[in-house]
């Protein structure tokens, strides 16, 4: 049994597809087919059960994939900590990155980064904070940038506070309270609201708000990214509160939306967050350019 074998039974896992894991691989399909038929003679098991149509593990293989895939990272690990002894950052750095993040300029960092870090492979994965937190946790992130309520922080992750924000009303052009100054939660609540997906962290920001002021609003429109919150808008099929450090950038380029000021409206903090244990050598390297690792927030 080899490195090489291990992640030609990942790859089959993962697209479910003896072709597409030998061009992930870059072999070709009767060579990946026949390390893995020599594999499971060796373990004397059935890795995959194959029909002309469906690729699945078996109970077997789901059992082998997991020390799989912490042979092959902790492999990947040990050449990325020798090439760093060497003064060369090698390996990959998985970075979680929540839809409104806005403290840092994402393609700018990473632009940097490259630069500086050529040989790393970045791997970037979108989603809510409380789920970016719980990969760190898990190791599949190296490093997230989330956002949450100024009431609540990431635990079991070092953190940094990279700013704080406070949301903004974002209603069309053309709308009653789009001439407003500044409006109040109170002011707003019986307005149709398009909002993130209930339950999560960026979803919770306004839900509290609203709470605390003892207000209920209705959420006709829920959505996972924020582009498509911002489009409803501007087909005028609700209004929105939204982090202004996010929002007002995208405002200023699209004359459908309106941006007013809530004197009571949510606060959030965004983070940097990373694992506490044992940071890898391209995480080590990205909180370097970062200019963070002296200034750690405990958890």
């Amino acid at each position: 049994m080899d490195l090489q074998q291990m992640r030609y039974v990942v790859a089959v896992a993962e697209t479910r597809n003896f072709t597409r894991a030998a061009e992930r691989c870059s072999v070709g399909q009767s060579a990946l087919s026949h390390r893995i038929a020599g594999l499971e003679r060796e373990l004397g098991v059935r890795l995959f059960a194959r029909s002309s149509r469906r690729v699945e593990l078996t109970s077997a293989g789901t059992a082998f994939l997991v020390g799989a895939r912490e042979c092959l990272a902790a492999a990947e690990r040990a050449a990325a900590d020798a090439a760093s002894a060497a003064g060369v950052v090698r390996g990959r750095l998985a970075v979680g990155v929540i839809v409104t993040t806005a403290a840092v300029d994402v393609p700018e960092l990473l632009q940097r980064y490259r630069a500086q870090h050529p040989d790393v492979r970045v791997l970037l994965r979108a989603g809510g904070s409380d789920e970016l937190a719980a990969a760190i946790r898990g190791g599949e992130l190296d490093i997230a940038f989330l956002g949450l309520p100024d009431d609540e922080r990431p635990s079991g992750v070092e953190t940094v506070v990279l700013d704080r924000d406070h949301h903004a009303l974002v209603v069309p052009a053309g709308h009653r309270l789009a001439g407003r100054r500044r409006v109040a939660l109170q002011d707003i609540a019986r307005e149709t609201f398009v909002d993130f997906t209930r339950g999560s962290p960026a979803r919770a920001q306004s839900d509290k708000a609203f709470a605390a002021a003892g207000l209920v609003r209705d959420v006709a429109y829920e959505a996972g990214v924020a582009e498509l919150i911002t489009r409803l808008i501007a087909r005028d099929l609700g209004v929105a509160l939204l982090p202004s450090a996010f929002i007002r950038p995208l405002a200023a380029d699209d004359p459908a939306l309106v941006l007013v000021p809530v004197t009571d409206g949510p606060r959030r903090v965004e983070y940097l967050a990373w694992s506490r244990f044992n940071p890898t050598p391209a995480t080590r390297a990205m909180l370097d350019v970062l200019g963070v690792h002296a200034h750690r927030d405990a958890t």
